[in-house]
């Protein structure tokens, strides 16, 4: 199972006793911050893209979305999102539980800017009603990410 995968993942870092689990499904952006209690925009959303055949995360702010131009300006291609067989056979986790946490070797994890406006953020941890609460030294640490990238802007 997913979450036990992201768990042993964070077993590393001494976190896995930090992942909740709630009674309510947090497999979208607004259910996870009902479950929590927070506005959405603290959700760390995790986007799944294709980028030269090979699978890329994007961790950002809930109320955001992808911006096209700026996204192809850093990547150098279109923003082409994994379809959601995709997601699990190259991410390791399903849709609404994909998180940077215990995924496949290789795959590359950026954290957009969005997210540092927040001291802390709640990403998911590899079930549909499971997730985190990390500050950003913890999500550049637990993440294993490559680069902060700025490829996405506020919802309108």
């Amino acid at each position: 199972m997913s979450i036990e995968r992201a768990k042993e993942y964070l077993r590393q870092y001494g976190m896995e006793d930090r992942v909740r689990e709630t009674e309510m499904s947090s497999a979208t952006v607004e259910l996870a911050a009902e479950a929590l209690g927070c506005e959405p925009a603290r959700i760390a959303k995790t986007l799944s893209f294709l980028v030269n055949e090979e699978a890329v995360l994007i961790v950002a702010a809930g109320d955001t979305k992808v911006d096209n131009a700026k996204y192809k300006h850093f990547f150098g291609t279109k923003a082409k999102m994994l379809s959601p067989d995709q997601v699990e056979e190259m991410i390791g986790h399903a849709i609404g539980g994909v998180c940077p946490f215990g995924i496949n070797e290789g795959v590359k994890v950026y954290l957009d800017e969005s997210l540092r406006r927040f001291e802390t953020v709640f990403p998911a941890c590899g079930s549909s009603n499971s997730m985190i609460e990390l500050t950003m030294p913890e999500l550049e640490q637990c993440s294993g990410y490559t680069a902060w990238v700025d490829v996405c802007k506020l919802r309108e």
